[in-house]
């Protein structure tokens, strides 16, 4: 995707350790127009789909899910990193956060996600592929059927990509950032 490539070289910020800051349009400002573009990208790739609902892990997921569910009338669901006192009857799992290096046990209640359902994870970033594990399991633990992954930032160089397509799951993804060596951004195009 032409446009996002181009606002990650002009936008995005280089921090040593392979981290990309992509604050100022992704996950702290948002370009709700970009997000418009990423979530009909997404729908494009996964049109041949059938897909019931969205799902995403809070807090930077939620922004092109919720536009994604918009635009295809279907419910988003988000992971917590929290319980809240009012959810009885969960699924949980742990995640590894690699911007934040620190575990979270992410909740979803069964209410949201059973046999029924089949899902499209979207989020914004596949490094590691944590994130990813952990939507799996918690698909797996609902019954529920996971269609497919949809990443708007991969950094290939991190091989998140290979527990998903392990797993047996199609892997879409935006834009790839081959390296960050040296803080340049390299993307594949």
């Amino acid at each position: 995707m032409k446009t996002l490539r181009d606002r990650i070289l002009k936008d995005g910020k280089c921090f040593p350790g392979g981290i990309l800051k992509v604050d100022k349009f992704i996950n702290h400002q948002l370009d709700p127009n970009l997000m418009k573009q990423i979530a009909v990208e997404f729908i494009r790739r996964y049109a041949s789909s059938e897909i019931n609902k969205i799902i995403t892990v809070e807090a930077s997921g939620i922004a092109p899910a919720i536009m994604m569910g918009f635009l295809l009338d279907l419910p988003v669901v988000f992971a917590k990193k929290k319980q809240p006192s009012t959810m009885s009857g969960m699924l949980s799992t742990t995640v590894f956060s690699f911007t934040k290096q620190r575990e979270y046990h992410i909740v979803l209640s069964e209410e949201y996600l059973g046999p029924k359902d089949k899902v499209l994870f979207v989020d914004d970033f596949l490094a590691y592929g944590n994130a990813a594990k952990g939507i799996i399991d918690l698909c797996r633990q609902a019954g529920a059927e996971l269609v497919g992954m949809g990443f708007i930032i991969e950094k290939a160089f991190q091989h998140g990509r290979e527990v998903i397509e392990q797993a047996g799951i199609r892997c879409e993804s935006l834009a790839i950032i081959e390296s960050l060596d040296n803080c340049e951004i390299k993307l594949k195009y």
